[in-house]
């Protein structure tokens, strides 16, 4: 693990997750930027103190040369990190499994899907969301044409924690353009409602309009977006991230409109899928449940379900389904076989489209909310 140190809740998160279904063991760490708290925090975890390093160069460099170093690392750094370290790491074929968004800026997005396309090992992105089992369905309910030709994708990703200037690690470097990048609440929570409403519906908007706000005195990023989306299907789209929303914790919500049918989705009820057929009853549909295998690329669902229905699986989950599917995919590499079938890993084409979707937001908001073109 690179970053994900003492203070870093999302290097907690990364590390329950890999180690949920026993395919992971940590056993090295450039854990923080300072060398006295990355010793500190890998002595907090119990890493060997001879494989916890001072910098990720010399971590990539040393573990490479190793006969058994490692065969992944796991990016738990703030954003502007992101593409220095997978660089090293790719460099010397060790796999990355990344916090997104990919990198802090397009060009080095850009940059470092060249650099994937020539490293023999994965790229993989953690837009966790995606890996829930009932998002994973929803997406196969669109396919199979449930719902029709779409019409309308609504997604919200809404919270609270910054309503006010906010004195702490967290929010400190995710409201510094250095660190975070050019996004704020785009970049922080947008990307992850942007890619789960493509995950669902298997289809990217080709033109935007941003209204980006930052409504706390002094802060130098977005912390509210109201994003019109328009697809060259004719679907119309229109996305909602916000930091500043009080009372609100984690509200992610999708909902998606054919001629024949919705879907519906909320974050803090992840195990329930609402199906609404036009002139019928809504269908309350359950992990686990009656029909929780549709069928389709992806959908073999009770793979990504560890408890009984009933039995509420959530966030960490999400995380370690990715984490899973990266070690089937990594395993199926190391042995000369094709990536098994069924897996649905965000990679480098999540990542730029992240970017991409960032871009495209400032540049419409510079231009007083015009449509603009995603760049291709």
């Amino acid at each position: 693990m690179v970053g994900g140190g003492a203070g870093a809740m999302i290097g907690e998160v990364h590390r329950i997750a890999s180690r949920l279904d026993g395919h992971y063991e940590l056993v090295a760490g450039a854990l923080s930027s300072s060398p006295e708290k990355a010793t500190e925090s890998a002595a907090a975890i119990g890493l060997d103190p001879a494989r916890s390093y001072a910098d990720f160069e010399a971590m990539a460099e040393a573990e490479a040369s190793l006969e058994d170093g490692i065969e992944a690392v796991s990016i738990c750094t703030p954003n502007h990190m992101h593409f220095p370290v997978a660089k090293a790491f790719l460099a010397r074929g060790i796999h990355v499994i990344c916090d997104k968004p990919m990198t802090a800026t397009l060009g080095e997005a850009e940059a470092l899907a060249e650099i994937a396309g020539k490293a023999d090992a994965l790229f993989v992105l953690t837009h966790n969301y995606s890996a829930y089992p009932e998002i994973r369905r929803a997406r196969a309910m669109v396919a199979a044409g449930d719902l029709g030709s779409i019409r309308l994708v609504q997604v919200e990703y809404a919270q609270d924690w910054l309503t006010e200037a906010v004195e702490s690690k967290q929010a400190a470097w995710r409201s510094d353009p250095e660190k975070a990048g050019a996004g704020g609440a785009i970049g922080d929570i947008g990307t992850h409602a942007f890619q789960l409403a493509a995950t669902v519906t298997g289809m990217v908007p080709n033109r935007l309009a941003a209204d980006l706000s930052s409504f706390v005195p002094g802060r130098r990023l977005d912390d509210n977006a109201h994003i019109l989306m328009r697809y060259e299907s004719g679907a119309k789209g229109m996305l909602w991230a916000s930091q500043v929303a009080p009372g609100t914790e984690n509200g992610l919500k999708i909902r998606v409109y054919g001629e024949k049918a919705g879907l519906e989705w909320h974050h803090e009820a992840p195990e329930t899928l609402w199906f609404t057929p036009f002139g019928e009853p809504a269908r309350k549909l359950r992990r686990g449940g009656p029909g929780a295998s549709p069928g389709g690329a992806g959908t073999d669902l009770e793979r990504l379900s560890r408890v009984p229905p009933g039995h509420p699986e959530g966030y960490l989950e999400g995380f370690a389904n990715l984490y899973t599917e990266a070690a089937r995919a990594i395993r199926a590499r190391q042995a000369g076989e094709p990536t098994p079938e069924g897996l649905l890993l965000p990679g480098i084409e999540d990542g730029l489209m992240g970017l991409r979707f960032i871009d495209a937001c400032i540049r419409s908001a510079t231009a007083d909310a015009a449509f603009v073109e995603i760049a291709p």
